[in-house]
């Protein structure tokens, strides 16, 4: 089976999801996965500004991201840390929390979590 071309653009995603410092466009490709373009602001923290939409106490959403912009601290839920900063590739699996540090918006594309993120989990 060939895979389809596809030629899509976060100028025009098919979903968008956001809240005061949060903004995720989701791309929908052809064999039902979708890719997002995550744009947090200084400020923010997945345990203040998400957690009330998601309603679990982490971030349950795997990620495997391209972070182009920004610097990001994670805390795994067994206490390990992680930096992430602009030209990093990271995997983080489900249950953590993690805020933007500095001034700079944090931007990164994810092709995993990307379709559970930033909504209801239970």
């Amino acid at each position: 089976m060939t895979q389809p071309l596809e030629h899509l653009s976060f100028d025009r995603p098919d979903e968008v999801r956001g809240g005061d410092r949060w903004r995720l466009e989701l791309l929908n490709l052809a064999r039902g996965a979708q890719v997002g373009r995550l744009t947090i602001q200084p400020g923010w923290k997945w345990s203040v500004d998400v957690k009330p939409v998601a309603g679990t106490d982490l971030c349950l959403a795997p990620h495997q991201q391209y972070q182009l912009s920004g610097r990001m601290h994670v805390i795994m839920q067994d206490g390990t840390e992680l930096d992430t900063a602009a030209g990093e590739v990271t995997t983080l699996p489900p249950g953590h929390d993690a805020w933007v540090v500095g001034d700079e918006p944090v931007v990164a594309v994810d092709w995993q979590g990307a379709s559970i993120w930033g909504r209801p989990q239970q």
